[in-house]
């Protein structure tokens, strides 16, 4: 929450966030896929990208695109022979 004065100093309180949430063509370029490879894992759980039905909009968030690739993430250890 913010308060902020209006032209006669009277306080005014104000939301002032930014939303964790991007629709899916953000999370597919975030992802480097397209929105349609997203709406098909979606509808056929391949992977488990968790996402947020607001009505009709599909939005993601931030925090779980990052763990989604984190999850992914192939770690090659360097054998010396």
């Amino acid at each position: 929450l913010l308060q902020t004065l209006d032209c006669s100093g009277n306080a005014i309180n104000t939301f002032n966030f930014k939303s964790d949430l991007i629709n899916r063509k953000q999370a597919a370029e975030y992802l480097g896929v397209t929105p349609a490879t997203l709406a098909i894992w979606a509808c056929t759980k391949r992977y488990n990208l968790p996402f947020v039905k607001i009505g009709r909009l599909v939005k993601y968030r931030k925090s779980d695109l990052e763990a989604f690739i984190d999850e992914r993430s192939i770690k090659i250890n360097n054998f010396q022979s």
